[in-house]
Protein backbone atom coordinates (compact mmCIF):
# COMPACT_ATOMS: atom_id res chain seq x y z
CA UNK A 1 0.00 0.00 0.00
CA UNK A 2 1.49 3.34 -1.20
CA UNK A 3 0.98 6.79 0.91
CA UNK A 4 -0.49 8.61 -2.17
CA UNK A 5 -3.06 5.74 -1.97
CA UNK A 6 -4.41 5.91 1.86
CA UNK A 7 -7.21 8.36 2.30
CA UNK A 8 -8.67 9.05 5.50
CA UNK A 9 -12.49 8.60 6.29
CA UNK A 10 -14.55 11.61 6.91
CA UNK A 11 -14.17 10.97 10.98
CA UNK A 12 -10.33 10.50 10.84
CA UNK A 13 -9.69 13.31 8.46
CA UNK A 14 -11.86 15.52 11.18
CA UNK A 15 -9.52 14.30 13.85
CA UNK A 16 -5.94 14.70 11.39
CA UNK A 17 -7.09 18.46 10.89
CA UNK A 18 -7.92 19.37 14.66
CA UNK A 19 -4.63 17.28 15.67
CA UNK A 20 -2.40 20.46 14.73
CA UNK A 21 -4.21 22.97 16.82
CA UNK A 22 -4.47 20.89 19.92
CA UNK A 23 -0.34 20.31 19.28
CA UNK A 24 -0.12 24.53 18.66
CA UNK A 25 -1.99 24.66 22.02
CA UNK A 26 -0.86 22.59 24.38
CA UNK A 27 2.87 24.11 22.99
CA UNK A 28 1.70 27.53 24.08
CA UNK A 29 -0.36 26.66 27.55
CA UNK A 30 3.13 24.91 28.46
CA UNK A 31 5.48 28.08 27.04
CA UNK A 32 3.12 30.50 28.77
CA UNK A 33 3.40 28.46 32.17
CA UNK A 34 7.12 27.85 31.97
CA UNK A 35 7.30 32.06 31.09
CA UNK A 36 4.78 33.17 34.20
CA UNK A 37 7.15 30.71 36.45
CA UNK A 38 9.77 32.86 35.86
CA UNK A 39 8.41 36.22 35.65
CA UNK A 40 4.47 36.94 36.72
CA UNK A 41 4.31 40.33 35.19
CA UNK A 42 5.53 38.49 31.75
CA UNK A 43 3.51 40.04 29.05
CA UNK A 44 4.38 38.03 25.93
CA UNK A 45 2.31 34.88 26.09
CA UNK A 46 -0.36 35.96 28.65
CA UNK A 47 -2.09 32.65 30.40
CA UNK A 48 -5.69 31.88 28.90
CA UNK A 49 -7.44 33.39 31.69
CA UNK A 50 -5.41 36.98 31.70
CA UNK A 51 -6.80 36.47 27.38
CA UNK A 52 -9.76 35.69 29.04
CA UNK A 53 -10.46 38.33 31.47
CA UNK A 54 -9.44 41.25 29.13
CA UNK A 55 -10.94 40.29 26.03
CA UNK A 56 -14.25 39.58 28.29
CA UNK A 57 -13.68 43.15 29.20
CA UNK A 58 -13.86 44.21 25.46
CA UNK A 59 -17.52 42.74 25.08
CA UNK A 60 -19.27 43.68 28.74
CA UNK A 61 -17.93 47.45 29.02
CA UNK A 62 -19.30 50.01 26.98
CA UNK A 63 -16.60 52.70 25.56
CA UNK A 64 -17.16 55.93 28.07
CA UNK A 65 -16.18 58.10 25.16
CA UNK A 66 -18.57 56.64 22.13
CA UNK A 67 -21.08 54.53 24.43
CA UNK A 68 -20.02 51.39 22.23
CA UNK A 69 -18.97 48.06 23.53
CA UNK A 70 -15.60 47.82 22.29
CA UNK A 71 -15.38 44.36 20.47
CA UNK A 72 -19.13 44.71 18.60
CA UNK A 73 -17.94 48.15 17.32
CA UNK A 74 -14.54 46.98 15.81
CA UNK A 75 -16.05 43.96 14.27
CA UNK A 76 -18.94 45.39 12.76
CA UNK A 77 -16.76 48.48 10.98
CA UNK A 78 -14.23 46.11 9.54
CA UNK A 79 -16.71 43.83 8.19
CA UNK A 80 -18.54 47.00 6.99
CA UNK A 81 -15.29 48.30 5.08
CA UNK A 82 -14.68 44.53 4.12
CA UNK A 83 -17.88 43.83 3.00
CA UNK A 84 -18.04 47.12 0.44
CA UNK A 85 -14.62 46.13 -0.53
CA UNK A 86 -15.92 43.18 -1.62
CA UNK A 87 -18.92 43.49 -3.42
CA UNK A 88 -17.01 46.32 -5.54
CA UNK A 89 -13.60 44.34 -6.56
CA UNK A 90 -15.95 41.41 -7.15
CA UNK A 91 -18.43 43.19 -9.12
CA UNK A 92 -15.80 44.46 -11.08
CA UNK A 93 -13.84 41.41 -11.64
CA UNK A 94 -17.18 39.59 -12.77
CA UNK A 95 -17.57 42.59 -15.73
CA UNK A 96 -14.22 43.07 -16.54
CA UNK A 97 -13.27 39.71 -16.47
CA UNK A 98 -16.35 38.78 -18.72
CA UNK A 99 -15.40 41.44 -21.60
CA UNK A 100 -11.56 40.71 -21.24
CA UNK A 101 -11.66 36.69 -21.31
CA UNK A 102 -14.32 36.81 -23.97
CA UNK A 103 -13.32 39.37 -26.14
CA UNK A 104 -9.63 38.94 -27.74
CA UNK A 105 -9.87 42.85 -28.92
CA UNK A 106 -10.22 43.41 -25.35
CA UNK A 107 -7.91 41.13 -23.79
CA UNK A 108 -5.47 42.89 -26.00
CA UNK A 109 -5.81 46.43 -25.40
CA UNK A 110 -6.80 45.43 -21.36
CA UNK A 111 -4.93 42.53 -20.66
CA UNK A 112 -1.36 43.70 -20.37
CA UNK A 113 -2.56 46.76 -18.61
CA UNK A 114 -4.54 44.87 -15.82
CA UNK A 115 -1.49 42.43 -15.78
CA UNK A 116 0.92 45.31 -14.84
CA UNK A 117 -1.32 47.01 -12.36
CA UNK A 118 -2.26 43.42 -10.03
CA UNK A 119 1.57 43.06 -9.65
CA UNK A 120 2.10 46.78 -8.29
CA UNK A 121 2.34 46.46 -3.97
CA UNK A 122 -0.93 47.96 -3.07
CA UNK A 123 0.78 49.27 0.60
CA UNK A 124 2.74 51.34 -1.69
CA UNK A 125 -0.28 53.62 -2.83
CA UNK A 126 -1.46 53.79 0.10
CA UNK A 127 -0.19 57.53 0.58
CA UNK A 128 -1.89 58.08 -2.50
CA UNK A 129 -5.17 57.11 -1.28
CA UNK A 130 -4.99 59.15 2.00
CA UNK A 131 -3.90 61.81 0.08
CA UNK A 132 -6.88 61.34 -2.61
CA UNK A 133 -9.36 60.08 -0.42
CA UNK A 134 -8.60 61.61 2.56
CA UNK A 135 -8.61 59.57 6.16
CA UNK A 136 -12.50 58.75 6.04
CA UNK A 137 -14.01 55.35 5.08
CA UNK A 138 -13.60 55.67 1.38
CA UNK A 139 -9.76 55.15 1.55
CA UNK A 140 -10.06 52.25 4.12
CA UNK A 141 -12.35 50.27 0.96
CA UNK A 142 -10.27 51.81 -1.53
CA UNK A 143 -7.14 49.71 -0.65
CA UNK A 144 -9.20 46.97 -0.14
CA UNK A 145 -11.03 46.89 -3.67
CA UNK A 146 -7.23 48.54 -5.03
CA UNK A 147 -5.55 45.12 -3.53
CA UNK A 148 -7.31 42.36 -4.52
CA UNK A 149 -9.66 43.75 -8.00
CA UNK A 150 -6.28 43.84 -10.65
CA UNK A 151 -5.54 39.41 -9.62
CA UNK A 152 -9.12 38.72 -9.74
CA UNK A 153 -10.02 40.60 -13.13
CA UNK A 154 -6.83 38.52 -14.10
CA UNK A 155 -7.38 35.29 -13.10
CA UNK A 156 -10.79 35.64 -14.36
CA UNK A 157 -10.47 36.11 -17.58
CA UNK A 158 -7.60 34.20 -18.14
CA UNK A 159 -9.84 31.08 -16.72
CA UNK A 160 -12.36 32.67 -19.75
CA UNK A 161 -9.97 32.54 -22.21
CA UNK A 162 -9.11 29.03 -21.57
CA UNK A 163 -12.56 27.99 -21.73
CA UNK A 164 -12.70 25.25 -24.71
CA UNK A 165 -12.95 26.93 -28.10
CA UNK A 166 -15.30 24.32 -29.48
CA UNK A 167 -17.88 25.64 -27.39
CA UNK A 168 -17.64 29.27 -28.48
CA UNK A 169 -17.49 27.65 -32.15
CA UNK A 170 -21.28 25.93 -31.83
CA UNK A 171 -22.37 29.01 -29.40
CA UNK A 172 -21.86 30.60 -32.60
CA UNK A 173 -23.16 28.24 -34.95
CA UNK A 174 -26.15 28.03 -33.02
CA UNK A 175 -26.92 31.77 -33.91
CA UNK A 176 -25.59 33.17 -30.69
CA UNK A 177 -23.76 36.17 -31.00
CA UNK A 178 -21.12 37.88 -28.67
CA UNK A 179 -23.06 39.28 -25.78
CA UNK A 180 -25.02 35.72 -25.93
CA UNK A 181 -22.09 33.82 -25.58
CA UNK A 182 -20.79 35.66 -23.05
CA UNK A 183 -23.57 35.48 -20.89
CA UNK A 184 -24.86 32.04 -21.62
CA UNK A 185 -21.57 30.39 -22.45
CA UNK A 186 -19.00 32.38 -20.33
CA UNK A 187 -21.33 33.11 -16.97
CA UNK A 188 -22.00 29.81 -15.99
CA UNK A 189 -18.77 28.61 -16.04
CA UNK A 190 -16.94 31.93 -14.75
CA UNK A 191 -19.63 32.17 -11.62
CA UNK A 192 -17.96 28.84 -9.68
CA UNK A 193 -14.38 29.94 -10.56
CA UNK A 194 -15.11 33.38 -9.21
CA UNK A 195 -16.16 31.94 -5.62
CA UNK A 196 -13.16 30.51 -5.85
CA UNK A 197 -11.18 33.64 -6.51
CA UNK A 198 -12.45 35.18 -3.59
CA UNK A 199 -11.50 32.82 -1.34
CA UNK A 200 -8.11 33.14 -2.57
CA UNK A 201 -8.68 36.71 -2.39
CA UNK A 202 -9.92 36.91 1.54
CA UNK A 203 -6.62 36.64 3.27
CA UNK A 204 -5.25 39.61 1.40
CA UNK A 205 -8.44 41.38 1.98
CA UNK A 206 -8.24 41.30 5.50
CA UNK A 207 -3.77 42.46 5.23
CA UNK A 208 -4.82 45.40 3.47
CA UNK A 209 -8.03 46.03 5.99
CA UNK A 210 -6.04 45.77 8.94
CA UNK A 211 -2.84 47.95 7.59
CA UNK A 212 -5.50 50.52 6.47
CA UNK A 213 -7.19 51.00 9.72
CA UNK A 214 -4.10 50.47 11.94
CA UNK A 215 -2.58 53.99 9.93
CA UNK A 216 -5.92 56.03 10.05
CA UNK A 217 -8.96 55.01 12.02
CA UNK A 218 -10.83 55.20 15.16
CA UNK A 219 -12.67 51.93 14.99
CA UNK A 220 -11.79 48.64 14.05
CA UNK A 221 -9.79 45.51 14.48
CA UNK A 222 -6.77 46.71 13.22
CA UNK A 223 -7.47 49.57 14.50
CA UNK A 224 -7.43 48.53 18.15
CA UNK A 225 -4.67 45.92 18.00
CA UNK A 226 -1.99 48.94 16.81
CA UNK A 227 -3.70 51.10 19.98
CA UNK A 228 -2.61 48.55 22.34
CA UNK A 229 0.58 46.99 20.73
CA UNK A 230 2.49 50.31 22.72
CA UNK A 231 1.34 48.77 25.76
CA UNK A 232 2.49 45.09 24.56
CA UNK A 233 -0.96 44.28 25.52
CA UNK A 234 -0.77 41.00 23.77
CA UNK A 235 -3.91 39.52 25.83
CA UNK A 236 -5.98 41.57 23.86
CA UNK A 237 -3.80 41.24 20.68
CA UNK A 238 -4.13 37.17 20.60
CA UNK A 239 -8.13 37.41 21.21
CA UNK A 240 -8.41 39.89 18.44
CA UNK A 241 -6.16 37.86 15.91
CA UNK A 242 -7.69 34.25 16.97
CA UNK A 243 -11.43 36.31 15.96
CA UNK A 244 -10.00 37.54 12.77
CA UNK A 245 -9.28 34.31 12.05
CA UNK A 246 -12.58 32.75 12.92
CA UNK A 247 -14.29 35.36 10.52
CA UNK A 248 -12.06 34.37 8.13
CA UNK A 249 -13.08 31.29 8.35
CA UNK A 250 -16.57 31.45 8.73
CA UNK A 251 -16.50 33.22 5.32
CA UNK A 252 -14.88 30.65 3.36
CA UNK A 253 -16.96 28.09 4.76
CA UNK A 254 -20.02 30.14 3.31
CA UNK A 255 -18.62 31.17 -0.02
CA UNK A 256 -17.66 27.09 -0.14
CA UNK A 257 -21.39 26.16 0.64
CA UNK A 258 -22.84 28.89 -1.66
CA UNK A 259 -20.63 27.13 -4.68
CA UNK A 260 -21.88 23.81 -3.76
CA UNK A 261 -25.17 24.93 -3.34
CA UNK A 262 -25.61 26.80 -6.52
CA UNK A 263 -22.84 25.05 -8.50
CA UNK A 264 -23.73 21.79 -7.91
CA UNK A 265 -22.05 20.67 -11.32
CA UNK A 266 -19.09 21.92 -10.94
CA UNK A 267 -17.78 20.22 -7.25
CA UNK A 268 -18.67 17.06 -9.39
CA UNK A 269 -15.82 14.15 -8.30
CA UNK A 270 -14.20 16.16 -5.18
CA UNK A 271 -13.37 14.60 -2.61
Amino acid sequence: MRLINLHPTRGSGVLLGVLPLLLILLFYTGASAARHAENTSDKLLPTFSQMVESTGALVTRTDPTTGDIPLVADTSASLTRLGIGLAIATGSALVLGLVIGTLPLIRSTLGPLVGVIAVIPPIAVLPILFITFGLGEASKIALVVIGIMPAMIRDLSAFIAQLPQEQIIKAQTLGANSWQVMMRVALPQALPRLISIVRLQLGAAWVFLIAAEAIAADVGLGYRIFLVRRYMSMDIILPYVAWISLLAIIMDYALVRLSRIAFAWAHEGAR
